[in-house]
């Protein structure tokens, strides 16, 4: 049996059991000109709100996260990342220097007015790239019952990635969806879902995930 067979059959989608996670699709990462900007993840929002208006149709758990620095919690994303600093005032903004990207307190730390979160659904505030480190995520998901989850978002490589460990480190059994998660190189998308699909999740397609939850 291949590895990916494997995967197929230890994590399959169960029903009462499953939530849609949405890692970080926040204007800080999706929006044209921010200085994080990450332009793969507007493609692959459509595929999120197919998998978003299926959810919620079937009044199934659906999770946000939302990255945020907080200059009063100076933890060592903000010295790898000094794009989360604050900006002087007037000083230029972009890779490699203070932007005030996704600070405390900011719009764009909020998730994209197209996969706007509903009043009832959680939104996970973080301040690093594991959306279990030090937040609610695991026990607002042990409450619902929730042992599986379909991970869509931005970076794969980063956020993404990061959540998936910490997920499967907590026993949490995950699909990450490959067409609805975004980096900025496509070589290093192929490498994380390589990496991902090898050790850590199963990987399938949008597609595939709405013919499963479609069957239930």
């Amino acid at each position: 049996m291949d590895r990916q067979e494997t995967f197929r059959r230890a994590i399959p989608l169960q029903p009462g059991r499953t939530a849609l996670l949405v890692v970080d699709m926040q204007r800080a990462f999706v929006e044209a000109g921010q200085a994080m900007e990450v332009p793969p993840a507007r493609d692959v929002v459509p595929r999120i709100r197919e998998l978003l208006a299926m959810f919620r149709e079937r009044r199934l758990p659906v999770v946000f996260t939302e990255f945020t620095y907080s200059p009063r919690a100076p933890l060592l994303v903000g010295e790898l990342h000094p794009e989360h600093r604050p900006a002087p005032p007037g000083a230029p903004r972009g890779f490699g220097r203070p932007s005030s990207s996704c600070l405390e307190g900011e719009e764009e730390t909020r998730v994209i007015p197209e996969l706007a979160p509903r009043p009832d659904e959680l939104v996970v505030v973080k301040h690093s790239y594991d959306g279990f480190n030090g937040t609610v995520l695991d026990g607002a998901l042990r409450a619902r019952g929730v042992s599986t989850l379909v991970v869509t978002g931005t970076m794969t490589d980063i956020c993404v990635l990061a959540t998936v460990v910490g997920g499967m480190n907590r026993e949490y059994r995950m699909v990450v969806v490959q067409d609805a998660v975004a980096t900025l190189w496509p070589d290093i998308q192929r490498a994380t879902l390589d990496i991902i699909g090898r050790a850590f999740a199963r990987v399938a397609s949008a597609k595939e995930v709405a013919d499963e939850v479609a069957g239930w």
